[in-house]
């Protein structure tokens, strides 16, 4: 299964979990540890993805001068994605 695909179905799975818990029958615990999982990887998956965003980022002025943050462009030094 692809990542993406995997994402899809943790979220979809986390959705499922939340429309349980808020009927009458609620979630068991082996259902609560399992949306504990769950929510976990999908906050991780999300943060690397949001970091990866942020790192691929270049910011200009309105003059069209480049004002990227340096810590942002020593991070794409680093992983080779800029020559200065």
């Amino acid at each position: 299964m692809a990542e993406t695909e995997h994402m899809m179905a943790v979220r979809t799975r986390i959705n499922e979990l939340a429309a349980k818990a808020k009927t009458a029958e609620g979630l068991t615990e082996e259902e609560i540890a399992e949306r504990a999982e769950l929510r976990a990887e999908f906050l991780d998956n999300f943060r690397k993805s949001f970091r990866s965003q942020v790192e691929m980022l270049q910011v200009y002025d309105d003059d069209g001068n480049e004002v990227t943050p340096e810590k942002v462009k020593k991070i794409q030094r680093e992983k080779g994605l800029r020559d200065n």
